[in-house]
């Protein structure tokens, strides 16, 4: 199935300042997730982001958070977004069915969170090039079980691609001016 913009939300999870340091290739899993926030942005898809304890692990990494809207950055204690009561509100509220998934750490709170959000009904996928363990296997073997579990793999290309639907209008000549690499 086709990511459909109009039912697509962005979740950011837990790029953070003191934990980022410590991820494997972070500088390319920022790189990414900027570049699928900003196209998000441009083609109107909502964005939302969590922050794990920021009195610990500080708050969402500054490449990241310049992008984000004022209202988007929610915290959380559970490792599971969807745990948290404004998390699931705000899901609500915005009446999205499609989930893209970006952040660290794939084998804890990204996984965490895709496992609520299948149970709970919603199309999950996970952005890998967008998504960073301290590990490389233990993304692999996270990526692996989301995948068992329902959740599809995508990379950012695929994203926006399917976000666009086809070339020759002014908003995919707009992004694709812009395109990040």
């Amino acid at each position: 199935m086709l990511i459909d913009r109009d039912q697509s939300l962005v979740l950011l999870i837990d790029i953070q300042q003191r934990l980022a340091p410590a991820i494997s290739e972070n500088r390319e899993v920022e790189n990414a997730a900027a570049w699928v926030l900003q196209v998000a942005l441009q083609l109107d898809v909502p964005v939302l982001a969590t922050e794990q304890y920021p009195a610990g692990l500080g708050h969402t990494v500054p490449v990241l958070a310049e992008l984000l809207p004022d209202d988007a950055v929610l915290q959380k204690m559970h490792f599971s977004a969807y745990k948290e009561t404004a998390v699931r509100q705000r899901l609500h509220e915005l009446e999205r069915k499609q989930l893209i998934l970006l952040g660290t750490e794939t084998h804890v709170c990204v996984l965490q969170t895709a496992l609520d959000l299948l149970a709970a009904g919603y199309q999950v996928y996970l952005v890998e090039d967008a998504l960073g363990s301290r590990e490389p296997k233990h993304k692999e073997q996270a990526l692996q079980r989301m995948q068992q579990a329902g959740a599809i793999i995508i990379n950012r290309e695929m994203l926006a691609f399917e976000w666009l639907e086809c070339a020759g209008t002014e908003t995919f000549k707009r992004i694709h001016q812009g395109w990040i690499r």
